[in-house]
């Protein structure tokens, strides 16, 4: 199947006072039709640039798209001009981002914010755009949407609030929805509820989805492919099962061995990832990951490895094979 969304050597940099920020290099991935992509990654990575690239949400100067193509049915987003791109953004390509009492209109009602949407891209009188609003509200589990619809942001919870922000995501029939940590700020109930309807709104209508989370355990429920970032690289890429049960990245790696398990011996330590990310305003030459990785060869200080296939629909960018700890 061929992609409906896909990023091709995407480059973003940053011009900051202290210089350069390597934000994004060289990312390319892609999503098909009623397929989640999981992007995983430390903070500052490139997860959350990497998407707001995709809408055209850089903020131009300080951020610049160097280099690279985000094409969605074809069509490059990069090469379209802002009035094309806003019938896009919003009506084809759909976002929910990490806070939605810092992406929602404190001073306009939840009803208003989700009827609006519909008014200009679907050409809705305010009549049957509040009918529709009402009825997405349903959707996603607002108790008495007839009554929430007038109520202002604060008068909803941290849940409802990213609830009403997927209800305005959806108002317009996405082929496309990129949630960017949508479930970080809530607690452990509220995340999983939210995830659940956000697989059955996906089984049910059909949308390509890329979801941007620290969490791997939602990735492991919700993902059928994961992208791993560090340092604004790809350095692995595979199906969520082969990811799980052979991750080949050192980071990939360290991540998995990083999380508490209900399975493991009560005595057993857990592990950590020494040091920090690397600073992006100064690379090194050779692997970014290297200052961390327990599996350093002399070719990895010199050469930053490219993302290359070792099975199929599986990728990596590493010198060394993890199993044996040689270099491949």
């Amino acid at each position: 199947m061929d992609p409906l969304l896909e990023l091709q050597d995407l480059v973003v940099h940053f011009h900051t006072l202290d210089g350069v920020v390597h934000a994004v290099n060289g990312a390319s991935y892609a999503v098909t039709a009623g397929q989640t992509l999981g992007i995983v990654g430390e903070s500052g990575c490139g997860k959350s640039v990497s998407v707001l690239s995709v809408m055209r949400l850089i903020p131009e100067p300080p951020g610049e798209i160097v280099a690279g193509r985000v094409l969605y049915r074809g069509q490059d987003l990069l090469r379209l001009d802002k009035l094309h791109v806003q019938t896009i953004r919003g009506k084809e390509i759909a976002m929910v981002f990490q806070d939605p009492m810092t992406s929602l209109n404190p001073v306009l009602t939840i009803g208003q914010q989700i009827s609006e949407t519909m008014v200009v891209h679907e050409g809705m009188d305010k009549r049957e755009a509040r009918h529709q609003a009402i009825k997405l509200l349903e959707t996603v589990g607002i108790p008495q949407p007839e009554d929430r619809y007038s109520d202002y942001p604060h008068q909803f919870s941290g849940g409802m609030r990213q609830r009403a922000m997927i209800a305005m995501a959806l108002s317009c029939h996405p082929n496309v929805l990129i949630a960017d940590e949508p479930t970080t700020a809530l607690d452990v109930t509220i995340q999983a509820q939210i995830v659940d309807l956000v697989k059955d709104l996906r089984d049910r209508l059909g949308m390509a989805m890329i979801w941007i989370t620290h969490d791997l355990g939602v990735v492991a429920e919700l993902a059928d492919r994961v992208v791993v970032m560090y340092a604004g690289f790809i350095v692995e890429e595979a199906d969520v099962f082969t990811l799980f049960e052979t991750p080949c990245h050192p980071y990939t790696l360290a991540l998995l061995k990083s999380l508490p398990r209900v399975d493991s011996v009560s005595n057993e330590k857990l592990a950590t990832i020494r040091g920090s990310p690397p600073d992006c305003l100064h690379l090194p030459p050779g692997c970014p990951f290297v200052p961390r990785c327990a599996f350093v060869v002399e070719r990895c200080q010199r050469e930053n490895p490219t993302l290359q296939h070792i099975a199929s629909g599986h990728k990596i960018a590493c010198w060394v094979d993890v199993t044996t700890g040689r270099e491949r």
